[in-house]
Parts: C-alpha cells; sequence; structure tokens
C-alpha cells in the first residue's frame, strides 16, 4: 500500500499531494488535500508506540486548555491516534497532525514585543501542563532532555577539533561538579522539550503556537526555559539581549525559584553541547544529513561566547531582570584588608584597583564581581585555565596515590621519559622538584657539583627564582635599590638588547659583539666559571631576546674554561615562543642543564632541571638528593596531561601563527603611534616597549596608564623591564587571532584617546 492510498483508505482524503519534509528521528510529509492540510509523520521504531500515543495525549490535553495554534491529532478510523503500517513489507509506526499555520520565528527578527510573547506562551504552555503526566514520559529518557544531558558525553570524541572538545567537556565537567547535586531538589513537570526557532509560530509580531511535541518530557521545569532562553540568545548578536524580555514575561505568569535560576547558565551551555555533540555524532553516523547539524555553527559561537560571559555575570544578569535579591558579594576591600591582616605587604597585588578573582576558563579570568577578564598576561596556566584534560588527570591521580620517590610508581619514569623526548640526545637525565626557584638552585648545585668550580656569570636584568641561590644569581633582585647587592662569586655580563644596547643590528652581528664583550670578561677572571645562565629571552629585562648568534661563541667560551651552560627556559620552554619547542633552539646551542617550571604543570606547582648523564654522574658523587613532593604521581600526572594537550590541540603551532599575527597588528600599529618604540619577542611571548616620541627613553607612565586602562576595560597584561615601560603578553596558548584583535584594539583605542 502506498501512502496515498493510505491516507485515503483510513482517514477519506482526497486530491492529495505530498511534499517530503526534513525529520531528525521520523520522515515527515506535508500532505496537502481537499480536505486541509496535514502533517504525516513515519517512524521506523515501532517500539515507541507508547510514548507517541503520550504525545497525543499532551496535545489533547493542551486543546481542553485553550493552548492555541498546536498540531491536533486526527484520528484513524478506528479511533487511534497512532498506528503500524506496511509500506514494501516492512511495518511502520505511523499518525497524522493538523497542519498549523503560521511564520516560523526563524524567519523573523527578534524583537522584545516578540520575545515578551513567547515567555508569556510559554509559561502558559507549562501551566497547562502542570496537571498532565503519563507513564511514557517518567519512563523516556532521551539525549535531548537536560536530566539526561551527560549521556551526550560519548558523543564528545566525534568533534574533530581537540580544542572544542575540550570546551565541550569543561562545560561538562563544570555541570557534574555544580548542578547535578542540585537536580533533586527542582520542581518536575511535563514540557514541551524543544522551544526552537523552527518550532515556534509567529502572527501579528507575537507568537501564537508551537509544533513538534517529539521531544516533550517529564523533566524539570526550568528545562523548558533554559531550551527556550539558548535559541533566544544564539538568534541575537548580543546574547543577553532579549533574555530580560524572555524572562520576566514567562516569570509573570509562572514564577520561577531562585534555585532555577541559579543553574541557568550551566543548563543553556548543557542545551549547546547537546547540540554540538549530537551533531559531531550525526556526521559520523550519517554523513547525507544535513538537517542534524544545522544550528551547529551558531551552537559553536555561542558556546564561545557563553565562555566569555561567565556564570556569575549571567545569574546576576537574570536575577536582576526578575527582581531577585542577589547575595551580597565580599567585597575587593574587604578581602584585600583581611589578607593584610595576616600576610606581609611586601607580597604585591596587580593593578591600582585590585581583582578579587573567583574562577577561570581557558583564557578567561572572572572576577567576584561577575565580570570576565581576557587574560593576556598569565604564562603559567600554559594550555589554559582550568583545563579539563589537566583537571581530570590531577582529580583522579590524587584519588589513587599520592607518595614521594622513595616508592616505585610508572608515572614517575612514564613522565620523565616523554619530557626527555622532547629535548636533544645529550639532555637525557631529570630531576623533579617543585618550581622553577627550586629547578635553578638545583641547576646551580649541579654544575658546581660537576665542574668543582664556585664562580657563575648571570645576565643583565636576569630573574631565577626566590630561593638564596635563586637571588644571588638574579641581577633584577640583587641589583634593586632595596636588593642585597651582587656577591664576590657573581659575576654579569651585559644583555644583548639590539634595540637600546651598544650593537644593533640583529643580523647576527651585534650578537657576536656583544658575546665577544662577554667573553672578554671571562678571560680576565682570576676564577674560572662553575656556569653561565640566562633566559633566552630576558623576562625582567623587558622579554628581551638574546640578539641572533649571541650564544654559540659564548656557550663555547664558557665550556673551554670548565664551566658548564644553563638555559632558563621557565617562562621560554614548552613551545611557547611557537617556532621552537625550547628557547635555546632559537639560537641553534644545546645547553648542559635546562631549568623547567611553571608551564609544565599549568599552574600546578611542579619544576624540573634537565642534564646530561656526566653531569647527573657527578651529582651523584654526593649525597642523596631527595625533594619530599618532586616528581610525585599527581604532578607527574598533570605533567603528561600537559603535554598530551599542547599535542592533541597544536599549542606550539597555534602560538607561532596567533603569535605572528600578534606581532604583524602590533607592529601596524607601531607605525600609527611613535610612544611605541619596540615590539619584540616571539609566538605567545610579547613585549611592547612604551617610550617618549621620538627617542628611545622609556615612559612609565603611559605603559602603567595603559596596563590599568586596559584591566579596566577587562584585559590583563602587566608591565616590565627596568624601567618598569614594557607591556608583557604571555597568554595561555590556547589564545585565538579574535583575542589578539580584541587587545590590539583596545590598546589602539585608549592610545587614541589619552588624557595627556
Amino acid at each position: 500500500m502506498t501512502i496515498n492510498e493510505f491516507l485515503t483508505s483510513e482517514f477519506r482524503l482526497s486530491e492529495i499531494s505530498i511534499k517530503g519534509l526534513n525529520g531528525y528521528a521520523n520522515v515527515n510529509y506535508l500532505i496537502s488535500s481537499l480536505e486541509g492540510k496535514y502533517i504525516f509523520k513515519i517512524y521506523t521504531d515501532i517500539s515507541l508506540q507508547e510514548t507517541i500515543e503520550a504525545e497525543n495525549q499532551m496535545l489533547l490535553h493542551l486543546k481542553t486548555k485553550k493552548i492555541t495554534a498546536i498540531p491536533e491529532p486526527v484520528s484513524f478510523a478506528n479511533g487511534d491516534f497512532s498506528k503500524l503500517m506496511v509500506l514494501e513489507g516492512e511495518n511502520y509506526l505511523c499518525r497524522l497532525l493538523t497542519f498549523v499555520e503560521g511564520t516560523f520565528l526563524g524567519d523573523a527578527e527578534l524583537n522584545g514585543d516578540l520575545v515578551q510573547s513567547l515567555g508569556n506562551y510559554m509559561a502558559n504552555l507549562n501551566v497547562a501542563l502542570k496537571d498532565f503526566d503519563h507513564v511514557a514520559y517518567r519512563a523516556k529518557k532521551t539525549n535531548w532532555d537536560l536530566h539526561y544531558v551527560t549521556h551526550n558525553k560519548v558523543y564528545i570524541k566525534h568533534i574533530p577539533s581537540a580544542q572544542k572538545r575540550n570546551l565541550v567537556t569543561y562545560f561538562f565537567k563544570q555541570y557534574e561538579q555544580l548542578v547535578t547535586p542540585c537536580l533533586q531538589d527542582l520542581r518536575m513537570s511535563c514540557i514541551h522539550g524543544d522551544f526552537n526557532e523552527w518550532n515556534i509560530l509567529l502572527g501579528d509580531n507575537k507568537v501564537t503556537g508551537v509544533i513538534d511535541f517529539g521531544d516533550a518530557s517529564h523533566t524539570q521545569l526550568i528545562n523548558e526555559l533554559a531550551i527556550a532562553t539558548t535559541y533566544i540568545c544564539y538568534l541575537s548578536e548580543q546574547p543577553l539581549e532579549f533574555t530580560t524580555s524572555l524572562l520576566t514575561s514567562y516569570h509573570q505568569v509562572l514564577p520561577l525559584q531562585e534555585k532555577e535560576v541559579e543553574i541557568l547558565y550551566w543548563l543553556i551551555a548543557m542545551r549547546l553541547c547537546t547540540s554540538v555533540c549530537n551533531s559531531a555524532y550525526a556526521k559520523v553516523r550519517d554523513p547525507k544529513n544535513s538537517y542534524a547539524s544545522v544550528s551547529e555553527k551558531r551552537a559553536w559561537i555561542l558556546l564561545e561566547k557563553w565562555l566569555r560571559l561567565g556564570p556569575q555575570k549571567v545569574e546576576d544578569h537574570f536575577k536582576k531582570a526578575l527582581g531577585m535579591h542577589n547575595v551580597s558579594k565580599t567585597t575587593t576591600a574587604k578581602v584585600l584588608l583581611h589578607r593584610n591582616t595576616y600576610l606581609s605587604k611586601i607580597l604585591s597585588v596587580s593593578y591600582h584597583r585590585p581583582i578579587l578573582m573567583e574562577r577561570a576558563a581557558f583564557q578567561y579570568m572572572f572576577d567576584a564581581e561577575g565580570n570576565s577578564f581576557l587574560d593576556a598576561y598569565n604564562n603559567i596556566p600554559h594550555v589554559g585555565h582550568q583545563h579539563p584534560k589537566v583537571v581530570e588527570a590531577a582529580q583522579k591521580q590524587v584519588a589513587l596515590l599520592n607518595t614521594n620517590t622513595r616508592y616505585l610508581y610508572r608515572q614517575l619514569s612514564q613522565y620523565a621519559e616523554q619530557l626527555l623526548s622532547k629535548f636533544p640526545a645529550p639532555l637525557n637525565k631529570v630531576f623533579f622538584v617543585n618550581s622553577g626557584s627550586a629547578s635553578s638552585d638545583l641547576a646551580i648545585r649541579l654544575a658546581r657539583a660537576h665542574t668543582g668550580f664556585q664562580n657563575l656569570l648571570v645576565m643583565e636584568h636576569g630573574y631565577h627564582g626566590n630561593t638564596q641561590i635563586g637571588i644571588d644569581i638574579s641581577d633584577y633582585k640583587f641589583n634593586n635599590p632595596k636588593g642585597q647587592g651582587k656577591a664576590s662569586h657573581i659575576y654579569k655580563t651585559t644583555i644583548p638588547d639590539t634595540y637600546r644596547g651598544q650593537f644593533r643590528q640583529n643580523d647576527g652581528t651585534a650578537g657576536k659583539a656583544y658575546a665577544l664583550e662577554a667573553i672578554h670578561g671571562i678571560k680576565n677572571l682570576s676564577n674560572p666559571l662553575a656556569a653561565f645562565i640566562s633566559e633566552p629571552v630576558v623576562g625582567c629585562g623587558g622579554q628581551i631576546p638574546l640578539a641572533k648568534g649571541y650564544l654559540t661563541p659564548l656557550y663555547k667560551a664558557i665550556r673551554e674554561q670548565g664551566g658548564v651552560c644553563i638555559s632558563d627556559e621557565v617562562q621560554t620552554g614548552f613551545g611557547r615562543l611557537g617556532d621552537v619547542f625550547w628557547g635555546f633552539e632559537q639560537q641553534g646551542v644545546i645547553p648542559d642543564i635546562v631549568v623547567l617550571g611553571k608551564p609544565m604543570g599549568n599552574g600546578h606547582p611542579i619544576g624540573a632541571v634537565v642534564t646530561t648523564k656526566e653531569i647527573a654522574a657527578s651529582f651523584e658523587k654526593g649525597v642523596e638528593f631527595f625533594s619530599s613532593f618532586g616528581g610525585n604521581p599527581v604532578s607527574c600526572a598533570i605533567g603528561m596531561a600537559v603535554l598530551e594537550v599542547m599535542a592533541e590541540e597544536g599549542l606550539q603551532e597555534s602560538a607561532h601563527a596567533v603569535g605572528q599575527h600578534y606581532q604583524m597588528c602590533l607592529r601596524e600599529l607601531q607605525q600609527k603611534y611613535p610612544q611605541i618604540g619596540d615590539v619584540r619577542g616571539s609566538g605567545l611571548f610579547l613585549g611592547i616597549d612604551l617610550v617618549k616620541p621620538g627617542t628611545t627613553q622609556p615612559d612609565t607612565e603611559l605603559a602603567q596608564y595603559l596596563k590599568n586602562t586596559l584591566r579596566a576595560q577587562h584585559i590583563l597584561v602587566s608591565t616590565d623591564g627596568p624601567a618598569d615601560n614594557v607591556i608583557k603578553s604571555k597568554p595561555p596558548l590556547c589564545f585565538t587571532t579574535e583575542n589578539v584583535n580584541e587587545v590590539v584594539q583596545t590598546i589602539e583605542h585608549i592610545l587614541a584617546n589619552l588624557p595627556y
């Protein structure tokens, strides 16, 4: 029997025309006949019969409640509203619904009145369903029901982009931590479950009806509003633009509870995650089904915007719209006073207006007032703040085992092997500690044990940590007006600065000239050097890269007089410079000892010293080396997760591409504003040297003004250099070109509107 014959037989329709429609889990047809228009639905899964019957009962119930413009089930000849039919020898479940006229919301331009009518209509429908229930809906479990949203986690693996997979994973983890424990306290009801722009019907600039009850379920009542709000948000360039109209009109008819509003941000995020997860899976299962991924692009755009907005800002916005009382937040001033009561004021606080931070995610940080900050500064969360893969690795391992290196556990050697695989062959031994400072301290001990010498050559303006040895070798510290002064066993060499220094041709000639100057100083020493230590890019010197060709002759001279060469990669390592994994590679040299810290643990306290087997053997002749927490299983698990994320997301390559874009934009700005004297660095390790126009004289005042004005506009950078006039930007490696554009455009706006 054909569909035409079936419709004629069962419903006595005449002069039938049939048009196929898009469908997600079933086949739909628009039926035009002399008797009117209908929607004919065919289901291949005949086990859905009870659920379909529940839907029919819901529609009939809503008709009795005077809910307008919804589909109405049409009974078959026997009085049933669904029936099995045979097409080409196969059994199918089918039913017929009246066709509802109207314009789709997706074809209209949003405005406040329209959205207000949606909130009103939806609330009235939910009120009408308060006394409706059906056992099939209570038993129904679907991935599109937010109550079962975590079932969609199995589809994350089908999202092609690693960064997008991890973004979705982040939202799932936050939901499980913050929302799942609250679900049992929320109101339950049967709901429509899919108030999207292609189900909502309009007439005379207001919502007149809704179609497609296929996602109806018995679930948390707030899920209805969460789903509708999701679509209203992504239909607007500014996600929160029309949410006040939607929430207030809904709330006037069906008052919301504060605990429902408090989780609305996460529910909206989960709807978006459901959409992108199912779209990814649909592409794998049925690449020809474009309907399943029709909203995917906008969902990704909104998910990125949602991350940036942050939960507190959205919650505050919703509560303000509804006149709900916000819990009074602890003020920054109170926290600062409390801090200073117990801690020394020698611990500095960033910015003229300190920030009370509450949470962070990837390249964003969020303060207690709900403000979102673009983090263009913090290089410690190397792969992104609270990266879900790193968080998960820490959580799993800390729940299993955390001990010290006097016991055997696989994670220690596994991480050591993975880390050392990133180094050239001579560097094949590693010592784990807890910080870059501890690494620098240990590196000097290794050098002295191997050479038998005590004297050290350090870099002008260099910084290597907060231990006593670290301060001894840090010109940035000991040469400070408040510092201890240079110790007698410390010698320092001039920073090879091609912007302000004596030699400025960065084609290799300046580097060799600076190196010869340093070598001349070495030859005049009465005692040999144990080591020379320097960063490849001198951070505290003002983000100054060592001049091209500098290290090769200097390393040779250090080794000829019996010393070893140490590269401090605490800030520059792990792909931050983009074109190389380690900073020393830019100079074409291999050090004898490498110091690691900050980025390797993404914020977890971990550090390491990598060296040769010969130097390690010399150190082994002394007393036992032991670090209570160095190389513990949790640290190792985190370290391996960081390396995995870097490879999976291609973060070194991203740092290179984004960094090139960053420098290009800044150099274009430099051509317009003479206050920018120099733009330097590589990858995502950049310095903007601010000067008095027409000179190389540092403009400290402008640097501080720019830093603090950027902070006021929710962008985080900091300053460095001997005159504190260099804006430094060392963001997490998940930083994007869009983030760069925001930073540069904001800097330009500030420079174009200076108050002096």
